[in-house]
């Protein structure tokens, strides 16, 4: 709809954007490098950030720098994860039907994970999103997973990736023994002021349409509803279009901002 009406050839502010299009703050330039660290060395890496500041976009740009031929991503996202679906979930993604006790599929696990270091050369990641929902059963059991071979070396990197109350979370005492084996904790802020901007400016440059939609009233206005969060960020500027394009307007300013934050906007949907 509003699309045609400005030009562009993809939608700007949707989910599906590819990797290589999405918006890299400096915070996620950084923490791309400490997790790539992390797959490279097999570490145990956290990734915590406010809901809706992009910790799964993160994960998805971090994984699609990583070469194919060299590393092997399993990936589960399941706030009910036990143990043995745990286990079950990623020898699933190997091919491999899984044994029924915990203890069997975790052997299986390390022996499928041994073939794949030492035949095919390729180095394992496991990511673990929505995090900060799993049990302590399931918390605790990294720390029987990654304490390998006398505890000298890890069978692969496991990554953990939640909402702020995760790293809350683990530093309970109960969690000590898993923490304590945390090699990097990564956490991603709000956007400023600028930063919102780029974001909002990079995803009209992914569109491929007009940059200059927004005026500098209009970018203030969307930072200080979104706090700079980039997925309420990306509801106010897609509620925007809309409404321009309903009223026949080619620039949106911060008269037709509030409009939209006062007559479209869920208060407190945004985060």
């Amino acid at each position: 709809m509003y699309e045609a009406y400005f030009g562009m050839e993809h939608t700007p502010f949707t989910r599906d954007i590819p990797p290589g299009s999405l918006y890299e703050s400096p915070y996620v330039a950084d923490a791309i490098g400490r997790l790539t660290y992390a797959a490279d060395r097999q570490l145990f890496a956290v990734v915590t950030a406010d809901a809706g500041c992009g910790k799964s976009t993160l994960i998805r740009k971090f994984v699609a720098t990583l070469p194919k031929d060299s590393y092997i991503v399993l990936y589960l996202s399941d706030s009910k994860l036990t143990p043995r679906w745990f286990y079950k979930g990623l020898l699933d993604q190997l091919g491999i039907e899984s044994r029924f006790y915990r203890g069997d599929a975790k052997r299986q696990l390390q022996n499928q994970i041994e073939i794949i270091r030492g035949v095919q050369h390729k180095k394992v990641i496991c990511i673990l999103d929505e995090a900060h929902l799993l049990e302590k059963e399931t918390i605790e059991e990294f720390r029987f997973l990654l304490n390998y071979r006398f505890d000298s070396m890890s069978p692969m990197s496991l990554v953990l990736a939640g909402q702020t109350e995760l790293w809350d979370k683990l530093k309970l005492q109960r969690y000590a023994a898993v923490r304590q084996r945390i090699d990097i904790n990564c956490v991603l802020p709000h956007l400023d002021r600028s930063e919102t901007e780029l974001y909002i400016q990079s995803h009209l440059t992914y569109a491929a349409g007009r940059e200059d939609l927004f005026t500098d009233h209009a970018m203030d206005d969307i930072y200080k509803e979104s706090a700079g969060i980039p997925r309420a960020i990306n509801r106010i500027a897609e509620k925007c279009l809309m409404y321009a394009y309903q009223q026949k307007k080619r620039l949106i300013d911060e008269h037709m901002v509030r409009y939209v934050i006062d007559h479209e906007m869920l208060k407190g949907g945004g985060n």
